[in-house]
Parts: structure tokens; C-alpha cells; sequence
């Protein structure tokens, strides 16, 4: 992990009640992660996509799987930021 990397543990049943193996838990719970930062105005489409290692594109796809909306309840501030990171 490099400088900065967050670890966090989950109990192995997380796992199985999601039915997904332990590497893509770890995935999964960084995409919501940032999906719901995305979602509560905390960090714009373009960052997000970012830090995920993902086009903006490739991100707005991943938040409507989450149902999340992408129109939301944006703020001004991240309405410029998704504009300026367009």
C-alpha cells in the first residue's frame, strides 16, 4: 500500500452475506466509498474517478449502479467542479 492508504477490516461474514471473495470485497467497499463521498457533494465526479483510477464516464456508470443519482442534489461548488473536470 502506498503513503497515505487507509486499511480498514471487515469480519469475514461481510464476505459471505455479499457473496463476493475477499480481494473484491476490499474493491467494492473503496468504490462505495467514494461513490457515497460523490453522492453527499464531498468530492466531485472527475476526483472520484480519479482516485478510483477510472474515467469520469467509467465513474457515472459505476454511481448509477449504486442508484445513485448523478443529477442528485449537487451544490454549486461541485456543479463547477464537474463542469471545470468535464
Amino acid at each position: 500500500m502506498g503513503t497515505g492508504d487507509i486499511q480498514v477490516s471487515f469480519p469475514e461474514e461481510l464476505g459471505f452475506a455479499l457473496k463476493i471473495q475477499q480481494p473484491e470485497l476490499a474493491n467494492e467497499m473503496r468504490r462505495l466509498a467514494f461513490v457515497k463521498l460523490y453522492e453527499l457533494g464531498k468530492l466531485s465526479s472527475g476526483k472520484a474517478a480519479q482516485l478510483l483510477g477510472i474515467s469520469r464516464v467509467a465513474f457515472l456508470e459505476l454511481v448509477g449502479t449504486y442508484q445513485v443519482s448523478i443529477l442528485g442534489n449537487p451544490g454549486r461548488d461541485q456543479l463547477e467542479q464537474d463542469l471545470l473536470n468535464a
